[in-house]
């Protein structure tokens, strides 16, 4: 999405799209490895049916070596990093940090944050605003407008993905004391959360075009509208471990959306 709208201003650089995307992949890896060993060491996977295997819980790594493995990631993601720093300035460093810090406090540390309701807007911040922008900053050596509103509708699509895995996971993490929102409201909550999300992320592209935010190109992004219709279906109608199909739909809903978006930035330039 970010360099998406850096090629349709002029600003695109091949090789900073690329290393912002190795490192936005490194956070990600990281972010997992730490999710599943601290929710391992917390008694949050003891009980988990339906979600995919955990290496931890499973026994096929030990915690050592989870926790080896999301350290060398996130140095990865820091090596990398620091040729942003270089091309960008200083800026890119303290955001790399922050980004670090969220993804170990997601479920590590004496306050984790998925733990306490607070997933929801980490993940909108670091994977709408903070990604999208931080990839067009890179390239641009500033942030605009688009920049900033394409963000979001971005964020709350995978915010969906974070409700979906979530509500799949309501009594479990219940027991093991993992409140976050669904397990707080109850699934009708999550439910509901799910909609609003996708169905505010496609109601804000035409609002964009109508304000010339984006060029009208940017619709193309409705193209994707029946994947998401087919994953409220599911989340509306389905329980436990049938969601992750709708887990894995909604990923594929952001990856395509984006796509479809860069598609049509380039038909629009």
């Amino acid at each position: 999405m970010g360099s998406a709208l850096a090629l349709y201003d002029g600003h695109f650089r091949l090789l900073l799209a690329l290393i912002a995307l190795l490192v936005a992949l490194c956070l990600q890896t990281g972010s997992n490895l730490a999710n599943d060993v601290f929710d391992y060491e917390r008694g949050a996977d003891a009980q988990r049916q339906h979600g995919p295997q955990r290496v931890t819980q499973s026994g096929l790594l030990t915690p050592a070596q989870v926790k080896a493995g999301t350290w060398a990631v996130f140095a990865l993601a820091a090596v990398l990093g620091l040729y942003l720093v270089f091309m960008a300035g200083w800026v890119v460093l303290w955001i790399g940090m922050a980004a670090i810090v969220s993804a170990v406090a997601y479920s590590g540390g004496p306050f984790p944050l998925g733990y306490h309701a607070l997933g929801e807007v980490f993940v909108f911040l670091f994977f709408g605003p903070v990604s999208v922008t931080g990839t067009y900053f890179v390239q641009a050596k500033t942030v605009s407008l688009a920049a900033g509103w394409m963000s979001l509708p971005l964020g709350l699509i995978i915010v969906a993905i974070l409700v979906v895995n979530n509500l799949r996971d309501i009594e479990t993490d219940r027991v093991a004391g993992k409140f976050t929102l669904p397990a707080r409201f109850g699934p009708q909550f999550a439910k509901a959360e799910y909609i609003l999300c996708l169905t505010l992320a496609f109601l804000g592209m035409p609002l964009l075009v109508a304000t010339h935010i984006i060029p009208a190109w940017g619709l193309l992004t409705w193209v994707s509208l029946p994947l998401a219709w087919r994953d409220i279906r599911v989340v509306s109608t389905q329980f436990g471990k049938p969601l992750n199909a709708a887990l894995a739909g909604t990923s594929q809903l952001a990856l395509i959306f984006s796509i479809l978006f860069f598609i049509g930035m380039l038909l629009a330039k």
